[in-house]
């Protein structure tokens, strides 16, 4: 495919009607409506498809807020807090459907004030045959997985549906699917592409931590202890105040970091994760990075770095490349972890790559060039 032909609409569902998945909403509609002159875009051309070429046909969710609701809707449905940056969503119409709860909703979140917790529909849940019958009757392509942080369960059941389905998947938390080796060979013998897991932010605290820990074993300079530490105010912070839903994504984002030092680090030298909840920042997230270590002669040097943003874009913007990426790798066939493209995008990708190295796997991907992996 060149970017001279018009691609046909990349008809994707979302599993999990949160921020993340309201930025994305938002972001969609944004690019139909602004084009080229959109704001902060990665990648706008990837095999000739562009961000507006995605069309949300349909969602998931257990929230009574939501489901039934069109995606335009819910999209600004409480518990949701994220920044408001596109509101002319008439053109998102595509309904949500009630999803089966399993342990996609921690106990403690309904024990919070419903503004910032969720509360569960009474409408019935779907059974795996009508989510699957569902996907089907949509013409699904590509399912996007948004669920909280923990939801192993959740996670397993729709990326099931969507193996029966014949619908790529593109996993965005952490649960290791793409980088499971059982799972792996689930995608390749049921011949259907898979993306993930867990999503780096556009410009969030792993990539820029990813860098300093780079930038700092290229010049040499010994690490010796680091930490990032994660506070926010939306609903994922406040679903992972319970630790136990927590293994995942603190071996996710510290692997993501360990995979670029020059050695690695003991476990007592390296902390990485969210460490709390608070209400009033809503969807702003800040991290707190350093890093200590040795310059020339075992001379010391430590840096501290303070950032400040709205967490929620900064997942849908990668995910706006996902979701085009998982379209041209069923447009090839492709089974199974698809590790060039998912390198640069996720934390816990089937393979660590560089960024700078990811980046560019990225663009051959996309461009048709042999795969590296």
């Amino acid at each position: 495919m060149t970017s001279q032909t018009t691609p046909t609409p990349i008809r994707t569902v979302i599993v999990g009607v949160g921020n993340c998945a309201s930025s994305l909403i938002q972001g969609v509609s944004y690019c139909k409506a602004m084009g080229d002159d959109a704001v902060g875009v990665s990648f706008p051309d990837l095999g000739g498809y562009r961000p507006q070429d995605i069309e949300l046909v349909g969602g998931f969710d257990v929230d009574l807020r939501k489901v039934g609701k069109p995606l335009g809707e819910a999209a600004f449905a409480q518990p949701n807090c994220t920044e408001k940056f596109y509101t002319k969503l008439d053109d998102q119409t595509a309904q949500i459907y009630r999803g089966p709860d399993l342990d996609g909703v921690a106990w403690h979140m309904l024990q919070n004030p419903e503004d910032r917790s969720f509360r569960l529909s009474p409408e019935p849940a779907m059974s795996q045959a009508e989510v699957v019958d569902t996907l089907r009757n949509l013409k699904a392509e590509v399912m996007i997985i948004f669920l909280p942080v923990g939801s192993q369960k959740a996670v397993e059941f729709y990326v099931e549906c969507a193996l029966e389905a014949g619908v790529a998947v593109v996993n965005g938390i952490p649960v290791f699917i793409a980088s499971h080796p059982v799972w792996a060979e689930k995608f390749r013998a049921a011949g259907v592409p898979i993306l993930g897991d867990d999503f780096k932010a556009q410009f969030g605290a792993t990539i820029v931590h990813r860098t300093l820990a780079n930038l700092a074993k290229m010049r040499g300079v010994e690490i010796d202890r680091t930490y990032q530490l994660n506070v926010g105010g939306n609903t994922d912070f406040l679903n992972m105040t319970e630790q136990e839903r927590l293994t995942n994504k603190r071996e996710s984002k510290t692997e993501a970091v360990q995979a670029v030092l020059n050695n690695r680090l003991q476990d007592d030298d390296i902390r990485i994760g969210p460490s709390d909840y608070v209400p009033w920042l809503n969807d702003r997230k800040v991290a707190y990075v350093r890093m200590e270590g040795r310059l020339f002669g075992g001379a010391r040097t430590n840096i501290e770095v303070r950032l400040d943003v709205e967490d929620s874009p900064n997942a849908a913007a990668e995910a706006l490349v996902a979701i085009r990426l998982a379209k041209i790798a069923q447009d090839r066939a492709m089974a199974g972890p698809i590790a060039d493209a998912s390198a640069f995008l996720f934390k816990h990708p089937p393979e660590q790559i560089e960024d700078t190295d990811a980046h560019d796997v990225i663009l051959n991907f996309a461009q048709g060039g042999e795969a590296g992996a």
